[in-house]
């Protein structure tokens, strides 16, 4: 199956000309390889594809072809490798074409991973925990650091924001650069990523498991992931995706939830010290048992306490 090619492809990729210093208009358009001779790169950000929105792509890509084409770069014995564009070239694969639109470029495989995760953010393709694993590889690359070493900038910096350390802990042209990149991003401001991005990554297993699949907003995961019971997370998580649950009706379900765990963990808690009183035998000794009879008369105060 060929693809149709009723129209030249050609498109600019926005914003990527600053990241490798060169224009990244398409090459002679209307180009096409078989789709056997690309292959796919380890270094993705993309790692989750809707099962149904990638069936819609397959079916609209038997209709109409691809209308968009991909962008790789090249390799060794006349092979490519993907660099933006993998659910367009998983649906052509399924679809059945055997050649795809590309735009074909002279990548290292820094420039590679620097193209392909601007292509995704700029594309809103990306799911909030690949947008921000892919925000912090970017910044990363830039910056010539490891994503941990990252992750602690943005944190200083959000502290010296705050007033909480002196701005001399860390590097101003590292902190510079790190704003130069969020505003050439145009995605978000670096204080509302470190704020509201960065806390995602600490969630519990089964809620950045939903996050990834995009079942679920991540404003309304934080406020699920502050149940600390993951029996009773876990059962508000599938009550919220399944009932399509707002904001506010999470955190009413939060608190009643919290309040019913408080109460069981107090029960635990007068148990367990009602059994360590009668084996040590408080009133056995004169001065504690005095402190025992106030604590019981204060008990049978709150006791007889209308509600």
């Amino acid at each position: 199956m060929s693809i149709k090619r009723d129209k030249p492809y050609g498109r600019r990729l926005k914003g990527l000309e600053a990241l490798i210093g060169e224009s990244v208009d398409t090459v002679p358009c209307g180009q096409f390889v078989t789709i056997e001779k690309i292959q796919l790169s380890v270094q993705q950000p993309r790692r989750y594809f809707d099962p149904k929105k990638l069936e819609q792509l397959v079916q609209s890509v038997k209709e109409h072809g691809i209308l968009e084409p991909l962008l790789v770069r090249y390799l060794s014995n006349d092979k490519y490798e993907l660099v933006a564009g993998e659910r367009r070239y998983r649906a052509a694969s399924l679809a059945g074409l055997t050649e795809v639109p590309v735009i074909a470029r002279s990548l290292n495989d820094q420039e590679a991973l620097q193209l392909s995760l601007v292509e995704n953010l700029q594309r809103d393709d990306l799911n909030p925990i690949e947008e921000t694993e892919g925000i912090l590889e970017l910044i990363a690359l830039q910056l010539d650091k490891r994503v941990p070493e990252v992750i602690s900038l943005l944190y200083k910096m959000q502290n010296i924001l705050a007033g909480k350390v002196t701005d001399n802990v860390i590097s101003n042209s590292d902190a510079e650069d790190v704003k130069m990149i969020f505003t050439g991003l145009g995605l978000m401001e670096w204080e509302s990523f470190t704020a509201n991005r960065l806390p995602l990554l600490r969630l519990p297993d089964e809620i950045l498991e939903v996050l990834r699949q995009g079942k679920i907003e991540y404003t309304k995961a934080k406020v699920i992931a502050k149940l600390k019971e993951k029996t009773e997370r876990i059962a508000l998580l599938e009550e919220a995706i399944l009932q399509n649950l707002s904001l506010n009706e999470i955190r009413e379900r939060l608190k009643t939830r919290k309040s019913s765990t408080e109460e069981k963990e107090l029960e635990k808690q007068i148990d367990s010290t009602y059994k360590k009183m009668k084996k040590s035998k408080l009133w056995d000794n004169p001065k504690k048992r005095k402190k025992l009879e106030l604590l019981f008369a204060q008990i049978e105060i709150l006791i007889n306490e209308d509600d």
